[in-house]
């Protein structure tokens, strides 16, 4: 009994960080329509930072928030260059971070060791409590699971997050109401990476190890396969496709399948087809984002 807890409470973990990540790409690409591809790399980004700045003493928190930092400035250097481009050119520059990030994290062996991977990264620990157990480490990663998704949401329902949708929409209408659509879109690729870097760090700390593995373009796709089912745009979509799609690919580990199916191999050719069957007769995913229209001569809005 006690090792089926533990494997609940592993999954949860597993769910919380995922949500956020979730959420923060969901920013990115259901609320303001930029294609990211390089989602990955600023995930990778954060845990690498935490982990590597609280290994040589820094406390979890100073870490985190470099990790948090780090992946909002390379946003920021990558969207300076692309964000004023029509097009799918982020699409593009991001995946080509996405594999340059992996490059390093595989090759500069001196700082990360490479594909050995770090070990020993220190458990998170605030204000002297140390989240050494995965319960423990639970209640971390569900608070900050609340605190993306509160941010996110009072983002979503400003008038920021109407200019994001309104840029998804039709950029050019945004541009001719006289706002500055480039400065929004930075924003969200900024918040966006760096929600991901705090998922990054919340990784690395829970794990205690990362290698480049952890880190690869596939993992975007899952993201972003988690996205189109719960609904763009649709942050609570996008944590209850998370809860599912996690349990359905770790339950996937514990099915007895033929020696010759690869259980990666399967996993990712289900989520394949989903993808290409939901982008195609679901656009709007299973819990399509809400649709508000304003009546002339009236203060409020209905749905």
């Amino acid at each position: 009994m006690p090792s089926e807890l533990s494997l609940v409470v592993h999954l949860l973990v597993v769910i919380t960080i995922y949500g956020i990540l979730s959420i923060a790409l969901n920013l990115i690409m259901g609320v303001t329509g930029l294609f990211n591809i390089g989602h990955a790399a600023f995930y990778g980004i954060g845990a690498y930072t935490s982990a590597l700045l609280a290994k040589a003493g820094v406390p979890w928190f100073f870490a985190m928030l470099a990790g948090v930092f780090l992946a909002g400035f390379i946003a920021f250097v990558i969207g300076i260059p692309t964000l004023r481009l029509v097009g799918d050119y982020l699409a593009v520059v991001t995946m080509g971070l996405g594999e340059i990030a992996r490059a390093v994290f595989k090759n500069w062996i001196s700082l990360t060791r490479g594909p050995m991977g770090l070990p020993g990264i220190p458990h998170a620990s605030l204000l002297g409590f140390k989240f050494d157990t995965a319960e423990k480490f639970l209640l971390l990663s569900v608070i900050s699971l609340l605190l993306v998704y509160i941010i996110a949401e009072r983002l979503l329902h400003s008038p920021f997050g109407r200019v994001l949708k309104g840029i998804r929409e039709d950029e050019t209408a945004v541009q001719a109401l006289g706002k500055n659509t480039y400065r929004f879109k930075m924003w969200a690729l900024i918040i966006g990476s760096g929600m991901a870097g705090l998922a990054g760090s919340l990784f690395a700390h829970y794990i205690t190890f990362i290698d480049p593995s952890s880190f690869v373009m596939w993992l975007t796709f899952f993201i972003f396969l988690i996205i189109m089912l719960g609904g763009p745009g649709n942050n609570l979509g996008a944590i209850v496709a998370t809860v599912v799609f996690v349990s359905l690919r770790e339950g996937l580990r514990f099915i007895s399948l033929p020696e010759w199916l690869n259980p990666a191999a399967l996993q990712q050719l289900l989520f394949g087809v989903l993808l290409i069957i939901t982008t195609i007769f679901m656009p709007r995913g299973f819990i399509p984002e809400r649709k508000v229209t304003y009546r002339r001569h009236q203060g409020h809005a209905e749905n």
